[in-house]
């Protein structure tokens, strides 16, 4: 489907989007929790017309050689059909490989799980946190949208049981995750000069760079990830850090 960008750029040149949001607003959004029976995590996030679930699995097994007293996260996110008819089955392509990529970013350079918490005994076995990532709907912004249920997911997560060193899978126990910070990512584009929060799909169409901001929740910055054909200016960066920051706190607020 093509998208008439000249439209949205008209519209942007009076400080106006096809939906009527201000330039830094999100719209609306709701989290959903233990979305899955199955997983030891879950929830689902509800963006616009944007929907991801995130479920996250525990398993034991061996630690890294050069961190035997930590254990570990490993992210993947799957862009079916169902979501977008621009995307297919098949392997994952460039564009889920950096989703999870992002997501996985954020949580692991903001320190927000402590990994040595995860370590059951040093150079033997440790937990590793597994976060799926399903898109069902795209309308744009996926990829704060899978962060957000990435991160509500991890906090809605519970140990399951250990029993000889085996996981009893469907048994949690009351213990949550060891989540110190709370890193929420905020993304900012450029269309036509001007920069906007929350993108939909036909934004997305239209811009020329997009900046992905992963903020703490005492205000560090702990990730950045740039996409987009264009570049940005340093004054273009420090307005999306600064709309980025204001973002987060109210995505926050909702997990």
């Amino acid at each position: 489907m093509k998208f008439d960008t000249s439209y949205i750029n008209s519209l942007l040149n009076q400080d106006h989007r096809v939906d009527m949001r201000k330039l830094d607003e999100y719209r609306k959004v709701k989290v959903e929790l233990g979305v899955s029976k199955t997983a030891e995590g879950s929830a689902k996030v509800t963006l616009g017309e944007t929907v991801v679930i995130a479920g996250v699995k525990l398993d034991v097994g061996e630690p890294f050689p050069d961190n035997p007293d930590e254990g570990s996260i490993i992210v993947t996110a799957e862009l079916s059909p169902i979501a977008s008819p621009d995307f297919e089955l098949g392997p994952p392509d460039s564009q889920s490989i950096e989703l999870a990529r992002v997501v996985d970013r954020g949580i692991r350079e903001s320190e927000a799980i402590d990994f040595k918490k995860l370590c059951i005994k040093e150079g033997e076995k440790a937990w590793t946190v597994f976060v799926d990532i399903y898109s069902l709907n795209d309308d744009g912004n996926l990829q704060d949208a899978a962060f957000l249920a990435a991160m509500a997911a991890l906090k809605n997560t519970r140990f399951p049981k250990l029993k000889d060193d085996k996981v009893i899978y469907g048994e949690l126990t009351d213990k949550k995750l060891p989540l110190v910070k709370e890193p929420i990512e905020c993304t900012l584009v450029k269309i036509n000069g001007k920069i906007i929060a929350d993108p939909n799909l036909r934004e997305e169409k239209a811009l020329s760079a997009r900046l992905t901001v992963a903020v703490t929740k005492e205000g560090n910055i702990c990730a950045l990830q740039k996409g987009g054909d264009k570049g940005l200016s340093l004054e273009d960066v420090d307005k999306m850090i600064d709309m980025a920051i204001k973002g987060t706190k109210e995505l926050r607020k909702l997990i």
